[in-house]
């Protein structure tokens, strides 16, 4: 009788292994048949969110140069044109998203060589062999490729940057529009957001006023910041609906970095009143001038996705709810 028992419990194993084999092999077949989506810059803030976002729907490999965060992310140099001739012609992708880039506006303009050969030449190599492949190309561009004289500005409104970190920006698109045939170029705005080590502005204003430290922030300067989550949502979407040309894709409210500063204070429950309020003339740490308005109109990208652009009190919402979980 022990022995029957025994036999059947074994038997029972058996197919249950069997089931489960079976189970984790058509999961690898159908992992097997997305399409390959790389990305660069995948250990920055965006990049990140978009390998988390795209692990649904594509084969991800992300793509880094310093640090990597992803334990299969590969090494690339985006000015080695050689270099990503071979990975791209190895991997075959359907389709590149190009976040990487220098994008310390002070430091693009005291480094100005190196800020051209990372954001323009850089970029060309990442055009160029994304056309010879066949491969979509997504750019991430920039706001601060407008002056900021007008604010709201629209994707027919002619670019017109003020500081070298806008230069280059403005050069990359036009390499990635001379280079490429499938290209979309997402032009974005203040990103913020969760990232393990980078700091950007909402962590920054977080992590001052958790130390009880008083700072100063501009009160004349406005942008549309963008949660960096909601953008990479956009821009798979964006790629599964084939979009292509440009389209600017930042959050959807114009607000001074001064207000910005409050609404992440109050959605924190920190205090507002270490923040102080400054003008952009009295800043003496900039090395390299800002746009005073570089806000940025989204209603064309509204039109063509279902996923829409987050206000402020949207974004910070959800930045509030991750960390909590």
């Amino acid at each position: 009788m022990k022995r029957t028992i025994r036999n059947v419990m074994k038997n029972i194993n058996r197919r249950i292994n069997k089931a489960s084999l079976a189970v984790t092999n058509r999961r690898r077949k159908l992992s097997s048949h997305k399409k390959v989506l790389l990305v660069t810059g995948a250990s920055g803030l965006l990049g990140s969110k978009i390998v988390k976002i795209a692990a649904k729907h594509f084969r991800v490999v992300p793509l880094h140069n310093t640090k990597p965060l992803h334990t299969h992310s590969l090494k690339l140099d985006i000015t080695n044109a050689k270099d990503v001739s071979s990975l791209f012609h190895e991997l075959k992708p359907y389709a590149v998203v190009h976040t990487a880039s220098e994008t310390n506006v002070d430091k693009c303009e005291t480094e100005r060589a190196r800020a051209w050969e990372i954001n323009v030449e850089g970029t060309q190599n990442i055009a160029s062999t994304s056309n010879e492949i066949g491969a979509k190309l997504v750019y991430i561009s920039t706001d601060y490729v407008f002056d900021g004289e007008k604010g709201n500005y629209t994707e027919e409104d002619k670019p017109s940057p003020i500081n070298y970190y806008g230069i280059t920006k403005l050069e990359g698109e036009k390499r990635v529009m001379e280079n490429c045939k499938n290209y979309l170029i997402l032009r974005t705005s203040v990103l913020y957001g969760w990232h393990p080590w980078r700091q950007n502005f909402a962590t920054w204003i977080i992590d001052k006023l958790k130390q009880n430290r008083e700072i100063t922030v501009v009160q004349d300067h406005f942008n549309t910041p963008t949660l960096a989550d909601n953008l990479a949502e956009m821009t798979i979407e964006a790629i599964q609906k084939n979009l292509t040309g440009l389209y600017h894709a930042s959050g959807s409210e114009r607000i001074s970095r001064y207000d910005f500063a409050l609404q992440i204070a109050k959605t924190f429950n920190l205090d507002l009143s270490l923040i102080k309020p400054v003008k952009m003339s009295q800043l003496k740490a900039w090395i390299a001038r800002r746009p005073r308005d570089s806000s940025l109109c989204t209603e064309k990208i509204q039109k063509q996705l279902k996923t829409k652009p987050l206000n402020i009190t949207q974004g910070l919402k959800r930045m509030k709810v991750e960390a909590e979980a």
